[in-house]
């Protein structure tokens, strides 16, 4: 009887390595999409556009395969405790970064369709500022996963703000530049909805840093229920 429970025991932490593993292997792939589409954007290079919808395939598919191995550990094994906690965690990670991928997507769309405009816009400031935070941020909230390290994923849940500050600096940029210039309006809406895309980014990082945050310490952050240095915040 010890055996088998022994053997069973190892083969669940087998799988659930397997799960961690996966886990930063996915992250390191969805990180290289988005790299490849802020590539594009920067360099407007159609060919670097079009290899991020063949690379988001692989983002795809690995989510599919570790939402799967979680869901048998779930359903199989019966795990407890912080064990439980990364297994759920998992499952929400995995879909964020399966988001992630989709998002460098949209960006690589707006990169092509602009590269068939007559009329060149240079993206503004503001919108390469918000892709160096947005990619900064999901590489600290996965790091502060994969660390553990909940004071990590609290700090990349405060910096979400500077993203959305940016993201309305620059649509009444955007906006102005349309009335004066109204040639401009089909690239300036692609600039606008890369910004967009990656605000989303940004707040699917945020998802990441709050999921930290609850496998680091067992508390849940999001919306500032619970948590939370101030403590929880009520609504008027």
């Amino acid at each position: 009887m010890t055996e088998t429970v022994a053997s069973g025991h190892l083969k669940f932490h087998e799988k659930l390595d397997l799960l961690k593993s996966g886990l930063v292997e996915l992250s390191h792939t969805a990180e290289g999409v988005l790299d490849l589409a802020l590539d594009s954007l920067r360099t407007r290079d159609v060919a670097k556009a079009q290899a991020v919808l063949e690379a988001d395939h692989a983002v795809d598919q690995k989510e599919v395969e570790l939402e799967a191995l979680a869901i048998s550990l779930l359903a199989l094994q019966q795990p407890m405790a912080r064990d439980l906690r990364f297994i759920v965690s998992a499952i929400k990670i995995t879909s964020d970064l399966e988001r992630v991928g989709d998002h460098a997507v949209n960006i690589a769309g707006s990169v092509m369709r602009m590269a068939a405009l007559e009329v060149r816009l240079p993206a503004p400031p503001q919108l390469e500022e918000m892709g160096r935070l947005a990619r900064a941020m999901l590489s600290d909230a996965l790091d502060a996963v994969i660390r553990l390290d909940g004071a990590m994923g609290r700090d990349v849940c405060s910096r979400d703000d500077a993203v959305d500050s940016l993201h309305e600096s620059m649509f009444r940029s955007l906006l102005t530049h349309m009335m004066e210039q109204p040639r401009t309006i089909s690239t300036a809406l692609e600039l606008l909805l890369i910004g967009r895309n990656l605000e989303r980014v940004a707040d699917l990082a945020t998802n990441v840093a709050e999921d930290a945050v609850y496998l680091a310490e067992g508390v849940t952050i999001k919306h500032h229920l619970e948590g939370w240095p101030d403590g929880p915040r009520t609504h008027a």
